[in-house]
């Protein structure tokens, strides 16, 4: 906007750099410091007018108030909304998260890692026992015949089996648990 003709009129409504600071009740150090182009030169004398330094002031103040990412990017206007929504969600599951170990604590929730140890376990213990029973049968029931323990003997294999692979099916039998529920 500055118009450096010296030739120009000096107009109504233009003031030199002192008596504009004066009429904004500012020293002239902190006018320089705005940084509004003069309106005209006439000889060494400088002058504004109050349009000028009226545009000059909103787009600092546009500036200074619009949000920027370091590198001069645009920062999203509603970030604060975003974290704020962020914040809330991740509360929420820290609170979820807590109840859940208290209840574990409480003894009233059994995490699954558990269930399945405790459960394989268990299948163990009941897999020994069906080894030996055929026998124990032999040895209390004597008068049993051959026949009969190699029957009970394929039965009992055929529970040891499914019972060794307990710990394996488990995960799947939680799958299918879950997709009955839902």
């Amino acid at each position: 906007m500055s118009k450096r003709d010296n030739t120009q009129q000096l107009h109504p409504g233009w003031l030199n750099k002192k008596d504009m600071a004066a009429s904004l009740r500012i020293s002239v150090q902190a006018f320089d410091k705005w940084g509004v182009e003069p309106v005209a030169r006439i000889g060494r004398s400088v002058y504004f007018d109050a349009a000028s330094v009226l545009e000059s002031r909103i787009a600092k103040l546009e500036e200074k108030y619009q949000p920027t990412a370091t590198g001069g990017e645009q920062v999203d206007p509603l970030i604060e909304y975003k974290i704020d929504l962020e914040r809330k969600g991740l509360l929420a599951a820290q609170r979820i998260g807590q109840e859940q170990k208290n209840q574990v604590k409480a003894k009233e929730l059994v995490p699954a890692d558990f269930a399945t140890f405790a459960l394989s376990k268990i299948a163990a213990e009941i897999a020994t026992i069906m080894d030996t029973l055929p026998l124990t049968m032999q040895r209390k029931h004597p008068d049993l015949e051959t026949r009969h323990i190699n029957t009970l003997m394929r039965e009992l294999a055929k529970a040891r089996n499914k019972a060794a692979g307990l710990d394996d099916r488990l995960p799947g039998f939680l799958d299918d648990y879950i997709d009955a529920n839902s």
